[in-house]
């Protein structure tokens, strides 16, 4: 690879890209940059921040957006908030964002309103990024390049670190629905709701929070849903809910019933306002962060009604024999992994997503890696940006290890049974389940693979893991 200039000015020849400019891709970027490491950013927004940034074109916020997570075991370790609340909303996260780039000197190194649209591999194993992006003035006056719009670059490697909840899961259903339609991907402000009959379909974090904001504008509101949930309060006993018992992880069995009882009697049991019981233990699927909802239920300001069978016009029919008249349909479906710009065998795609090691590796084939990493393919309750920064370090000491311990980790990828992630939950096999992990089984794995990248000493390394698991965890 020829020695070539980056956005920071450094001439090097080995250089990494980083695909996103959100909590991982900033993850990514500030791991790389203690680690010595060149590289240079890609964002197709305007700034830093990713989902957070509600301008954002691809952002999926919405104005009533907090965080579901407390801020302490949410945050940066080097870099706490700045501010007491213990959710901040969207408006502080983004400036939380924009703080960390700007402290750390990582803003500049992001190529802003570049959109990359493919990453291939070259005969010699790097990897050619190109991407699009307006023109500026100067360039359209001098006519540099045939496309002032087209950028490609060479690069050692890739981080993909462009987000989980982006390209938004469509269900099909029978018939057809002649009111609106609309993703909550698409959903803004509760003014969109204003008059409307809706009917919002699943129960997820946003489809609650969503159904909180309609019964405040909408004419009516009603939840349609296939299963049951499991809800967790805020506050357990003064306290944020997943700040209790941290860094003690219980068995997973033992926690699932001292839980269950604990959430029984801070919430009810959601039976009572209508939702199915669940089909599965708590925390084998994500819980749901929002006991107004429950209020709202109780109030009589909303309620919930099954499955959907099929749509007529404005009337929608559900699967227990009962019907209703809406002008809305919100879809609260989730989203699906995407990452277009690469070919999915690149990232040992098998299923409904990538089968990596952690989460970042695509397995060595004839003993080496492709060049690709993953930022951020995890979804776990409480895992955190300092979760995600971990996952960068994991990342940067490999590429700066020297090459006998980096091939030595390749052989045990390849070679040895890969470690159990799930902490010993079992895991609904759902899509927006398939690559959730226990954050504490994950994280575990995670530094003990760094230490061993770092050649530290075996037994000192398992000590420092417990250390840090007794401590407790930001993230």
């Amino acid at each position: 690879m020829a020695a070539h200039e980056g956005v920071s000015g450094e001439v090097t020849d080995k250089r990494y890209a980083i695909i996103g400019a959100g909590p991982s891709g900033l993850s990514a970027a500030r791991a790389l940059q203690k680690a010595g490491i060149a590289f240079d950013g890609y964002e197709a927004s305007r700034s830093v921040g990713g989902l957070w940034d509600i301008e954002n074109p691809r952002s999926t916020m919405y104005e009533s957006a907090h965080l579901i997570s407390s801020r302490t075991t949410t945050e940066f370790a080097e870099f706490p908030m700045d501010t007491d609340a213990d959710y901040p909303s969207h408006r502080t996260l983004i400036r939380y964002f924009r703080d960390f780039a700007d402290h750390f000197g990582l803003t500049e190194r992001f190529r802003f309103d570049t959109r990359v649209t493919r990453i291939e591999r070259t005969a010699d194993g790097d990897w050619m990024l190109r991407a699009t992006r307006p023109s500026t003035s100067s360039e359209s006056a001098t006519g540099s390049g045939s496309n002032e719009n087209d950028l490609e670059e060479r690069y050692t490697g890739v981080i993909l670190a462009n987000g989980t909840l982006a390209e938004p899961s469509i269900p099909q259903f029978r018939g057809t629905f002649t009111g609106e339609i609309m993703h909550t991907s698409e959903y803004k402000r509760a003014t969109q709701l204003t008059g409307k009959r809706v009917l919002v379909v699943g129960a997820g974090n946003s489809g609650c929070d969503i159904a909180v904001d309609a019964v405040h504008h909408a004419a009516s509101i009603d939840m349609s849903v296939r299963r049951g949930y499991y809800f967790v309060p805020r506050y357990v006993f003064g306290k944020p809910s997943d700040t209790l018992n941290q860094g003690r992880p219980l068995p997973a069995r033992l926690k699932q019933l001292v839980d269950t009882r604990v959430l029984r009697a801070f919430t009810g049991d959601p039976v009572r306002f209508g939702f199915p019981a669940p089909d599965y233990k708590i925390y084998e699927s994500h819980p749901i962060v929002n006991t107004l909802i429950l209020h709202h239920l109780g109030q009589g300001d909303l309620r919930i009604r099954a499955d959907i069978d099929r749509f007529d016009g404005h009337t929608v029919h559900f699967r227990d024999g009962s019907q209703g008249e809406y002008d809305l349909v919100l879809l609260a479906t989730g989203y699906t992994l995407d990452y277009p710009f690469v070919d999915r065998a690149e990232l040992n795609w098998t299923g409904w997503s990538p089968t990596l090691y952690l989460n970042i590796f695509p397995p060595p084939r004839r003993g080496e890696f492709n060049g690709l990493f993953v930022m951020g393919m995890i979804e776990a309750s409480g895992i955190g940006w300092q979760g995600r920064y971990e996952q960068a370090e994991l990342i940067a000491t490999y590429l700066g290890a020297d090459p006998t311990r980096q091939a030595a980790f390749r052989r045990r990828i390849a070679d040895d049974p890969w470690p159990d992630l799930t902490g010993g939950y079992r895991y609904l096999g759902l899509e927006r389940m398939s690559y959730y992990v226990n954050k504490d089984a994950y994280r575990t794995a995670v530094r003990a693979a760094t230490s061993t990248l770092r050649g530290d000493d075996p037994r000192p390394a398992r000590r420092g893991i417990r250390r840090l698991a007794s401590k407790g965890s930001r993230a």
